[in-house]
């Protein structure tokens, strides 16, 4: 999709500009929720499994190339600059996948008002990360945006037809992968979380539990886990809250707003936090 048909990040982008170092500075907070790593050479190589001084897959450059153009991408997702973030990440083959795939699924999730382009640009992330899971299979953030994308797609073209077409299992065993992998990754325990709510939701706790393994129980405990994982992610309490309101509905009423509240006290520290913690206000009124 062209860059001049995404819309525009809709708030001050100077809060969340980290320019030269203090990027590597402020990646801890910023990727408290999914651990990626710091992008530098001797990581990349090892997650290739690979040398430093060795080929990069899908990248006609060296690792140390490679390192400063996923910083740059990574630049422009936290200032919320998501079709440059897009863009970039998608020019860097399977490392790049990651910042492509998270840039386009948030985008879409809170700035893509037509279907059409937002299936198409979820699409696309869709196939780069297949791609990323196959040529990183070590790597969890390959298998957990996408899971991410997919489950976006899911929700746009309705998640009782993406059921029917297997993508509820492809999500699963791809946030499952990612959480083996590395077991304290906040997002997607809050994803898993989500996943069994939305099943549940849709087809019943009857037929979700036989049918897709959904489980109320397993939910709370992926929700829960989240929040002790990163306490700061307005996201953990505002999925927590839509997955206690779809798996139980109105008897949460008075749960789901403190949660809604606690989300939207949340300090953002990117562009993208700060759209959760608007969607967060928005719930409340």
């Amino acid at each position: 999709m062209a860059a001049a048909q995404w819309s525009k990040f809709p708030y001050e982008q100077k809060p969340y500009t980290y320019a030269g170092p203090s990027l590597k500075k402020s990646w801890p907070r910023l990727h408290a929720g999914d651990l990626e790593p710091w992008p530098e050479a001797a990581t990349l190589a090892r997650l290739a499994g690979s040398k430093a001084d060795g080929p990069v897959p899908g990248f006609k450059g060296g690792f140390d190339d490679l390192a400063l153009r996923l910083q740059d991408a990574w630049r422009a997702f936290h200032r919320g600059d998501f079709a440059a973030a897009v863009e970039a990440g998608a020019k860097l083959g399977p490392f790049g996948a990651q910042v492509a795939n998270k840039a386009a699924s948030v985008y879409c999730t809170y700035l893509e008002e037509d279907d059409k382009r937002a299936i198409r640009v979820l699409t696309e992330a869709a196939a780069r990360g297949d791609d990323a899971c196959r040529k990183l299979p070590e790597c969890p953030n390959a298998w957990y945006f996408h899971a991410f994308a997919l489950g976006r797609y899911a929700q746009r073209i309705s998640v009782l037809k993406a059921l029917g077409e297997g993508i509820g299992t492809r999500v699963k065993n791809a946030l499952e992968t990612a959480i083996k992998l590395e077991p304290k990754h906040a997002d997607a325990h809050i994803a898993l979380g989500a996943y069994h709510a939305e099943i549940i939701d849709k087809v019943g706790s009857l037929a979700g539990r036989l049918t897709y393994g959904a489980d109320r129980g397993t939910a709370v405990k992926h929700f829960e886990k989240a929040i002790k994982l990163n306490p700061k992610a307005a996201i953990a309490y505002m999925e927590y809250a839509n997955g206690l309101l779809m798996m139980d509905g109105e008897k949460k009423n008075a749960e789901a707003v403190k949660l809604y509240r606690k989300a939207a006290s949340c300090d953002p520290a990117d562009a993208m936090e700060r759209l959760d913690v608007e969607q967060a206000n928005a719930e409340l009124e």
